[in-house]
C-alpha cells in the first residue's frame, strides 16, 4: 500500500507549547487527538536551530556542513539528489505551500545577492519539486500577519487576506481539488507562525490573543530568564492556537475527500524559540535573538506522526533528532536510502529494533557562533569556536566548552556547570561523545579546550 504523506511543519514552536507536551491551556486539541491516535515524540530535537539551514537539511538529509547551507542567505546548491527527487522518483505527486527559505544567496544580515525573497522562486532552485507550489521563499518579507503574496508553479503572484496560518492552509487545501488521484501525494506545509515577524520585531498572533491568552502560564525557564517573553506570549500561543486549528482544517479535508486512513500525518517544527533569553555574549547582541543556542528552548521541538503503522497512542522516550525526516519520509514511501541521508528510520525507533542504539542526540550551532552540542537523556553539552564568527564559518579545528547542564536536576539549564570540578569526569565523557559526533558528521575531528 502507498501510503499518502504530509509534512505539517511550524517555524520556531517549542514542544510546551502543546497540550500533549505540558501546555496546561487547551490550545491543540487536533494534534493532541493525533498523539493519542498515532506516535509523539516525547523528546525530539532540531539538529540546527536557524530556518535556512534546517530547512536544507529536511530537504536534503545532510549536514548543513555538507550542504553549505550552514547559516541563513545561502542557497540550496544544485548537484543534491533532495527528499522531492526521490520521492516523485517513487510515483508521487508533490505538493509543497508556505516558507522555502532556500532560494536567495548572501551575507548574512545583508541584502542578498541572487535575490527571490520576493520573487518567484525559479525552478531549479526549488529543490526538486516539480508539482502544485504556493511558496514564498521568505515568507516574513512577503506577508504579515494579515496579508501578504506567495507564488504558484507557473510564477503566477498569488495574493491573500485574512490570517497568514489560515490563508497558507486554503491554498493548500486547494491541491486537493486538482491533484492526480491515480498517485499518491507528499504535501508539505510550511508555515511561518509562531515565528516574529521580522520587520514588525514581534509576534503577530489572531487578532484578540492579547486579550484571550492574558492569563497564559510561562514556562520556568522563560519565567526566571525575562527576554521578551512577558509581552510576546500571548500572540505566541494564539499563533500556536491557529497552526492547530488548520490542522484540523487539514484532518476534516483528508476525511472528506476519503484520504485520511490512507495518509500519514506528520507534525513538526524547524527549532523553538528561547525569546531573547539566551545568547546574550554573541555578536547578535543576545537580545535580538530568538534561538542559535544548544538550550531545549531552541532545540526541543514537537514531533508526532500519525498513520499507517504510527498508531496506537504511543509516546516514545527516546532522545531522536528530526535530522532522520527525510530517511524516514522515505521509507514510508517505500525508499531505502541507506547512507545517502543521515539519520535512521523513526519507526525502528517505535518498533525498538536496535537494542544498541545511542540514547543521544547531535546539534550543529551557527550564527550565534560556531557551536556544536551533544544531548543525553541526563545531559546537554556544548561547545564553540572562540575568535570565530558564526556567520562568516561553518566549522572550526578548535573549541572550548560552551554549556554543560544536569537535566535530572536542572531540566530548565538555568545553571551552567561547565567549569565546576564537580561535573570534570561527566563533561570529558561528554566532550568525547561530542567528539565521536563531529568525526561521524563533518568527517574532521576538533580539538576541545578547557
Amino acid at each position: 500500500m502507498a501510503y499518502n504523506i504530509i509534512f505539517y511543519f511550524t517555524d520556531q514552536q517549542r514542544a510546551d507549547t502543546c497540550g500533549c507536551y505540558g501546555q496546561p491551556l487547551d490550545i491543540t486539541p487536533n494534534l493532541d487527538r493525533l498523539a493519542k491516535e498515532g506516535v509523539k515524540f516525547e523528546y525530539a530535537f532540531s539538529p540546527q536551530p536557524v530556518c535556512g539551514p534546517c530547512r536544507a537539511l529536511f530537504q536534503t538529509g545532510k549536514y548543513p556542513t555538507q550542504t553549505g547551507c550552514f547559516r541563513n542567505n545561502i542557497m540550496l546548491p544544485s548537484g543534491i539528489k533532495t527528499l522531492a527527487d526521490y520521492i516523485e522518483e517513487a510515483g508521487y505527486e508533490t505538493a509543497y505551500i508556505g516558507k522555502w527559505h532556500l532560494a536567495s544567496d548572501g551575507e548574512l544580515e545583508k541584502p542578498p545577492t541572487i535575490d527571490h525573497t520576493i520573487t518567484p522562486i525559479p525552478r531549479e532552485l526549488r529543490g526538486g519539486y516539480t508539482g502544485f507550489w504556493r511558496t514564498a521563499d521568505v515568507l516574513e518579507f512577503t506577508s504579515h500577519g494579515y496579508d501578504g503574496y506567495v507564488f504558484d508553479e507557473n510564477d503566477n503572484r498569488i495574493d491573500f487576506k485574512g490570517y497568514r496560518a489560515d490563508c497558507i492552509t486554503d491554498l493548500a487545501l486547494d491541491f486537493f481539488e486538482e491533484r492526480d488521484e491515480g498517485k499518491p501525494f507528499f504535501m508539505t506545509i510550511s508555515h511561518i507562525e509562531p515565528h516574529h515577524q521580522n520587520d514588525r520585531k514581534c509576534y503577530e498572533g489572531p487578532e484578540g490573543s492579547k486579550e484571550k491568552f492574558k492569563n497564559y502560564i510561562l514556562p520556568e525557564d522563560l519565567k526566571a530568564l525575562q527576554g521578551d517573553a512577558a509581552e510576546e506570549y500571548p500572540d505566541y500561543l494564539g499563533a500556536c492556537e491557529s497552526l492547530d486549528q488548520n490542522l484540523g482544517k487539514l484532518v476534516d479535508k483528508l476525511k472528506e475527500k476519503g484520504l485520511y486512513k490512507n495518509t500519514i500525518i506528520i507534525f513538526g517544527a524547524d527549532h523553538g524559540s528561547h525569546f531573547k533569553t539566551r545568547n546574550r555574549d554573541s555578536h547578535l547582541n543576545g537580545y535580538d535573538d530568538y534561538k542559535r543556542s544548544c538550550h531545549d528552548a531552541c532545540l526541543r521541538v514537537p514531533l508526532v506522526i500519525a498513520g499507517g503503522p504510527y498508531k496506537g497512542g504511543i509516546t516514545v522516550e527516546e532522545l531522536v533528532s528530526t535530522e532522520s525526516l527525510p530517511k524516514t519520509i522515505l521509507a514510508m514511501a517505500g525508499v531505502d536510502v541507506g547512507d545517502a541521508m543521515i539519520g535512521e528510520n523513526l519507526l525502528d525507533v517505535v518498533e525498538k529494533k536496535d537494542s544498541q542504539r545511542p540514547n543521544q542526540v547531535f546539534a550543529q550551532i551557527s550564527e550565534s557562533r560556531i557551536g556544536r552540542c551533544i544531548r543525553t537523556p541526563r545531559y546537554t553539552y556544548s561547545v564553540y569556536a572562540p575568535g570565530m564568527n558564526g556567520g562568516e564559518a561553518a566549522a572550526s579545528d578548535v573549541y572550548e566548552d560552551d554549556f554543560l547542564y544536569d537535566m535530572e536536576k536542572d531540566p530548565y539549564q538555568l545553571n551552567n556547570l561547565v567549569d565546576s570540578p564537580d561535573y570534570t569526569e561527566v563533561k570529558l565523557d561528554m566532550r568525547q561523545r561530542l567528539l565521536d559526533w563531529i568525526e561521524k558528521a563533518e568527517g574532521n575531528r576538533p580539538e576541545i579546550r578547557d
